[in-house]
């Protein structure tokens, strides 16, 4: 179904992606094109990401936007939040807005998730995931990257957290 010779990764088998879960996320821009380097492009998919994710009732522990993919990690705070209708309309709504503005299809097909277990230290994956534009040579701090954060943690706890990280 991928036009473009990628296949969409398939979801794993025995699992609801409904409820109370994590999710690690990762979604590509189509091709890795590089669209979210335009700021006004990654603000609004960042505003969007965050608007779905309170709709459809997923904290986001924490999110990255890279200028040619994104990362987030997402917890069901629901018995019925549904990750694949979240991620669906997600994908759905930034896709529309960039296709009128632009023309241009966004992202690739599918997403990439990984579920985590419950004793897995949600913080630990936050920083990992807001450390990546530092890791990128994006920026030195993640207080200096405007495209990352979180509606459950502060910027200066995941910073703490990244600094605390002995993998860095």
């Amino acid at each position: 179904m991928g036009g473009m010779g990628t296949k969409r990764p398939p979801r794993i088998k025995g699992i609801s992606y409904v409820g109370a879960s994590a999710y690690f996320l990762t979604i590509c821009a189509v091709n890795r094109s590089r669209p979210f380097v335009e700021p006004g492009c990654a603000s609004a998919v960042c505003e969007q990401f965050l608007r779905t994710a309170s709709a459809y009732r997923f904290a986001v522990d924490a999110y990255c936007l890279m200028p040619d993919h994104f990362h987030a990690l997402v917890e069901g705070l629901a018995d019925n939040s549904d990750f694949r209708r979240f991620v669906a309309m997600f994908k759905q709504r930034t896709s529309f807005e960039h296709r009128r503005a632009t023309g241009l299809i966004l992202w690739q097909e599918g997403y990439f998730e990984r579920v985590l277990r419950t004793e897995e230290p949600r913080l630990a994956v936050a920083a990992y995931i807001v450390n990546n534009p530092i890791r990128a040579g994006l920026c030195k701090s993640i207080e200096q990257y405007p495209f990352t954060g979180s509606n459950r943690y502060t910027l200066n706890e995941l910073a703490e957290a990244v600094q605390f990280r002995p993998d860095r």
